[in-house]
């Protein structure tokens, strides 16, 4: 039986995004490593998936007929710990023991100790892989839940992506959604200059694939992409989701030596009172 997710509308979905970027920076800032601008960048997508798109029960992480949901980017893990955090898979106070030996949230997802957490990720282009023999799997067995997968785009430099993209295609795995964090950088430099990827939409296009180019941080466009998968049945569904790296701290975005650090106790307080200020407003009883 499908659960029914709440109704909310797209301010909600906004406030909650930004809730997750606030948990983000002290999960970070406590931890004192992880990734930060993927994290921040993202927070709107998965705010929209498991608050308007999933369909997941918190309550059973393990109901047979969830859709099901693979972080290939496994190092932008803190944004999908606080996102289930904020969702109901386990207590809020949780996501303070981020990368502390013996947590339920490792430095990269881990299936046996993250409830809602469906397989391992880090070494990237694996989780992607993994989505698309789940879909494969899901359509041999005529299930009718679905699989999403996340990537980043300097992930798109492993040739197991491209391999995935073809056996998907092949297959017309029209149960698998791809969403690429397309940020335009990477570790080491901006995307374009380590490792040029466009033409992306033709790339994917060429093998089979149905290609939408969205806003990232549109909230309604990101519901209407997942809509509009759900209705191509001849063929998987690639989202291009073009997001500001480090969204919503100002001194974050577009730098790419963010990728792959923490803020300070300073700079945390900075992009914490930034966050606060949503809207001009500040919010108040915000700890």
């Amino acid at each position: 039986m499908a659960r029914q997710q709440k109704k909310y509308t797209e301010k909600q979905l906004i406030k909650i995004a930004n809730d997750i970027r606030k948990d983000v920076i002290k999960m970070l800032v406590k931890a004192g490593s992880g990734h930060s601008a993927g994290s921040l960048g993202m927070a709107d997508v998965f705010a929209t998936l498991y608050f308007s798109v999933l369909n997941h029960d918190p309550k059973n992480p393990e109901w047979k007929d969830r859709d099901r949901f693979v972080l290939s980017a496994g190092h932008i893990n803190p944004v999908w710990y606080a996102t289930l955090a904020k969702s109901g898979y386990f207590p809020r106070k949780e996501l303070w023991s981020l990368r502390k030996f013996g947590s339920l949230l490792q430095g990269h997802p881990h299936n046996e100790s993250t409830p809602g957490v469906d397989t391992s990720s880090g070494p990237l282009g694996h989780g992607f892989a993994q989505a698309a023999g789940m879909a494969y799997a899901g359509i041999m067995d005529n299930k009718k839940w679905r699989v999403y997968s996340v990537m980043g785009d300097g992930e798109l430099n492993e040739g197991n992506i491209w391999e995935t993209a073809m056996f998907a295609g092949k297959n017309k795995l029209r149960n698998l959604t791809g969403i690429i964090d397309r940020n335009n950088i990477q570790i080491d430099g901006f995307t374009e200059d380590v490792m040029p990827l466009e033409s992306l939409k033709g790339k994917f296009e060429s093998f089979n694939w149905h290609v939408l180019d969205v806003d990232g941080h549109n909230i309604e466009a990101i519901i209407d992409a997942c809509n509009q998968a759900k209705a191509v049945f001849e063929k998987p569904t690639m989202i291009i989701a073009h997001t500001i790296p480090g969204k919503g701290v100002h001194f974050m975005e577009r730098d790419f030596k963010w990728h792959g650090i923490p803020p300070n106790p300073e700079e945390a307080e900075h992009a914490l009172r930034h966050l606060r200020s949503l809207g001009g407003k500040i919010e108040c009883g915000d700890h």
